[in-house]
């Protein structure tokens, strides 16, 4: 057998020499496109953004805590080409329990989602109405929308919230406590949560009147047939 040729050239031309650098670091591979090889950002990587862009909590109430009513669920359908497209359509009413209220409607191709889309919608959609003594309404009042025709009355402690159906969610997501309500002419959720809005919309109190007419509250309040007295009592006890 012959004897195998010896490479007495030394090293082969493709290896490095001792003490030398690696051929990538020679080339700069650690100097991509003008970016520092070392991990200087804060947070280490390449510095993930931290303004919540892909649906975090947000803190759009002001971290107030809101009470949600589902009202109504409707199945919808669209004739296309290949058949029926299903869909769903969700109400919702949206409610701090202080004297703050909304309603809004979603759809989308599931459940979830529309409940998502109608609360967001309810909350931009958010009006204040005044109440007395934080419990009732102010006065008596009327709303009308469609074929939707409510009434709401206030009424004294310990009466509760005599509404159905619709209006009661209003009434418990706004933060009243004693009221008294009739519906005529429909029983369709959407008229029915608009007509109860159009309502309230409608209510003004002793203060923001006094306000307008230049006067003061003591003075409306004893037109009423109160004496001096219980007038000056009440306007001290009216808040909003």
């Amino acid at each position: 057998m012959a004897d195998e040729p010896i490479n007495e050239a030394g090293p082969s031309a493709g290896s490095a020499p001792e003490g030398a650098a690696p051929e990538g670091a020679r080339r700069g591979r650690g100097n991509r496109g003008g970016r520092s090889g070392g991990n200087d950002r804060p947070g280490g990587g390449r510095g993930r953004r931290d303004d919540n862009r892909r649906g975090g909590p947000s803190n759009e109430d002001g971290g107030e805590e809101l009470i949600e009513k589902l009202v109504h669920i409707n199945r919808v359908s669209k004739t296309v080409k290949g058949g029926k497209r299903f869909g769903f359509a969700a109400l919702v009413v949206v409610g701090d329990g202080k004297g703050r209220a909304g309603f809004g409607h979603g759809k989308a191709r599931e459940v979830p989602e529309a409940i998502s889309k109608a609360t967001a919608a309810a909350k931009k959609a958010m009006v204040r109405v005044p109440l007395r003594e934080g419990r009732t309404l102010h006065h008596d009042g009327t709303g009308h929308f469609g074929a939707g025709l409510v009434y709401v009355r206030s009424a004294p402690q310990g009466t509760g919230i005599i509404a159905g159906g619709p209006m009661r969610a209003v009434f418990e997501s706004l933060g009243v406590h004693d009221v008294v309500t009739k519906s005529v002419g429909t029983n369709n959720p959407y008229n029915m949560i608009r007509a109860t809005f159009e309502a309230l919309i409608d209510q003004s109190s002793p203060k923001s009147v006094a306000q307008r007419r230049g006067k003061k509250i003591a003075d409306l309040l004893g037109r009423g047939g109160a004496s001096a007295n219980e007038a000056e009592a009440e306007a001290v006890a009216v808040t909003e």
